[in-house]
């Protein structure tokens, strides 16, 4: 393992062997302890090599009062991996901020990094924030593996809803707008429309707070507040590039949506993500932000919420007839929606997944994971009614009225068809 300008190499041999050797979080506890009495370097080598072995999106390294916590973050639940004692830790701290260009002497101010793991010939990118705690600097690394870069059909859209979102995002102008927390899984989805929708003949600028993917084909750009390029001032000049589609990051403030919007108005696909709780909070968030109905209505194509529910383990998941509460929530709950599109029958025969736990799944009965959308399209009665400038819950019933499905029925459906549990889907949508 070697620093190769900001680049850390494994060897695919080494990969190999601990990538066979590690299928659990328990298995990696027993690699790192293996190497705990060797050099820094080879404790940092499987600790990546595990991690990324695991399918995890995070390495957490937290100093307490007696030793160091390290845990890892798989398919969006932190796992206790092992503690390790101080001295160990400040080798890592400093081999971590060497690679990711961050400070060495800077110990109370947080600050953010990156680097790169080469393992032959695949890339993945690593970001690194490192935070003051009490007990020292705490160390949080995000692997952003291109291989987790997925297909369209492969997000979960259901195929009553995925011909009508392929339609949408071959239009030439306009805007889609993808909402929900950090962690739902909103950049995936964005970048899943970039990989279907990029042509040599169509030119993409992305401004992006950070870039977390690096695409080919693509102008992607990066916001630098200190050199004055934030959001507003990127995209004011991003629309002097004469691009066909634009990608905001997030729209945060008045001025970034004012030109996203302006933007969609003049010919341009403009992608982006909103913090709001549902598809239909997506307009009074706009309004919020400052802007007029007059020029919301006729910008937005789409909107989109999402979430991201955990799938059952298919090595050890159960099926069990669901109680007699659980069948009247599925029924009161679905059951006008079964005119409107196929659902399996929730009669005596149905049976839903419980989760149970292995080894595979690191004893949590999940394994990987899948989204849960509610779409909502903007048609000439639909920006009519925008321009009323509606109440969030008034938009909502329209949007359904016209054919949109909730997040939470959208989840109830996945555990009828087999895909994850109705724990997960209470766990992450609320009623």
């Amino acid at each position: 393992m070697e620093k190769i300008t900001a680049q850390v190499k494994i060897e695919k041999t080494v990969f190999s062997k601990i990538q066979n050797d590690v299928n659990a979080v328990l298995d990696l506890k027993k690699q790192i302890e293996k190497v705990l009495t060797k050099e820094t370097t080879k404790i940092f080598e499987v600790v990546l090599s595990g991690a990324i072995s695991l399918n995890a999106s995070d390495i957490h390294i937290e100093p307490e009062k007696e030793n160091v916590k390290t845990r890892i973050r798989i398919d969006g639940i932190l796992h206790d991996v092992l503690s390790i004692e101080f001295k160990i830790y400040r080798s890592l701290l400093s081999r971590i901020k060497l690679l990711s260009g961050i400070k060495l002497n800077i110990t109370k101010k947080a600050q953010d990094g990156r680097f790169t793991v080469l393992i032959e010939k695949d890339e993945i990118e690593i970001r690194v924030s490192v935070l003051p705690s009490e007990h020292g600097e705490s160390i949080v690394m995000r692997i952003l593996t291109p291989k987790k870069l997925i297909k369209i059909e492969e997000l979960g859209i259901r195929n009553e809803i995925i011909g009508q979102f392929k339609k949408e995002i071959k239009k030439t102008n306009g805007m889609i707008i993808i909402t929900g927390p950090t962690g739902s899984g909103k950049t995936t989805t964005l970048y899943a429309v970039l990989k279907r929708i990029q042509k040599p003949e169509i030119k993409i600028i992305t401004i992006e707070n950070p870039i977390e993917y690096h695409l080919e084909g693509i102008s992607q750009t990066q916001v630098a507040p200190e050199r004055g390029y934030n959001f507003s001032n990127g995209l004011r000049a991003i629309v002097r590039q004469d691009p066909d589609i634009i990608l905001v990051g997030e729209i945060r403030d008045y001025e970034t949506a004012k030109i996203a919007l302006q933007a969609a108005l003049t010919g341009h696909l403009v992608l982006t993500t909103l913090h709001t709780n549902d598809a239909a909070g997506t307009i009074v968030r706009l309004q919020s932000l400052g802007e007029k109905a007059i020029n919301i209505a006729p910008s937005i194509n789409m909107a989109i919420a999402q979430r991201l529910v955990r799938k059952v383990c298919k090595k050890c998941v159960k099926f069990f007839p669901p109680t007699k509460e659980e069948l009247q929530m599925f029924k009161k709950e679905l059951s006008l929606l079964e005119k409107k599109i196929k659902i399996p029958k929730m009669d005596k025969n149905l049976k839903i997944p419980k989760a149970q736990g292995c080894k595979f799944c690191n004893s949590t009965g999940y394994k990987e994971r899948i989204g849960i959308f509610e779409f909502f399209l903007v048609d000439d009665e639909m920006e009519n009614f925008i321009l009323k400038s509606p109440s969030v819950s008034d938009l909502r019933k329209k949007a359904q009225k016209k054919g949109m499905i909730l997040m939470r029925e959208d989840g109830l459906i996945k555990v009828l068809q087999g895909m994850t549990t109705l724990e997960e889907v209470k766990r992450v949508v609320t009623d």
